[in-house]
């Protein structure tokens, strides 16, 4: 079956993100923005990234396809992050999210027929995307779902939400 692994994205700071490098940890993708109302969700994604980095990647994927909330450059984004959150762990350049010019990851992540799991919708900035160490998709948690939710470190965790 087809993983998230055959997929590689430009960093921010213009390297490369080969998904195929996180073979063996759980990955979990969420699509950010430096002015929305969850932006201080980049503190949690910090720390759970820091937290479980032995078994786990975060990986940030900013766009402005949500309320215009993401506006700023590359090198804007990467410094407001890096100073304002302490951010470390994986940015993509900014992609689209939705529409015509959707990033192919997204459409991977959103569409049955490709992920083989589920399809989705992106609501809004911050909605998650969990991933098992395979590649295989896990499930999708709203932008309201903070990353310490017990639903996802059930998840991380290999352990059954009670």
């Amino acid at each position: 079956m087809d993983s998230i692994h055959r997929f590689k994205v430009e960093g921010i700071a213009g390297e490369e993100i080969d998904f195929a490098d996180f073979k063996g940890k759980k990955i979990l993708v969420v699509n950010v923005a430096s002015e929305c109302g969850y932006t201080p969700q980049y503190v949690q994604l910090q720390e759970l990234y820091e937290t479980f980095k032995h078994k786990l990647v975060v990986v940030g994927l900013p766009s402005n396809d949500f309320g215009g909330q993401e506006s700023g450059s590359n090198t804007s984004i990467a410094h407001f992050c890096k100073m304002r959150y302490g951010v470390s762990f994986p940015m993509t350049t900014k992609v689209h999210i939705k529409g015509p010019e959707v990033h192919p990851l997204y459409h991977w992540l959103t569409h049955k027929s490709e992920n083989g799991v589920m399809d989705s919708e992106v609501e809004w900035n911050f909605q998650k995307y969990l991933l098992d160490k395979n590649g295989q998709l896990i499930n999708t948690f709203l932008s309201s779902v903070s990353p310490f939710d017990e639903l996802i470190l059930s998840k991380i965790e290999d352990q059954p939400f009670l």
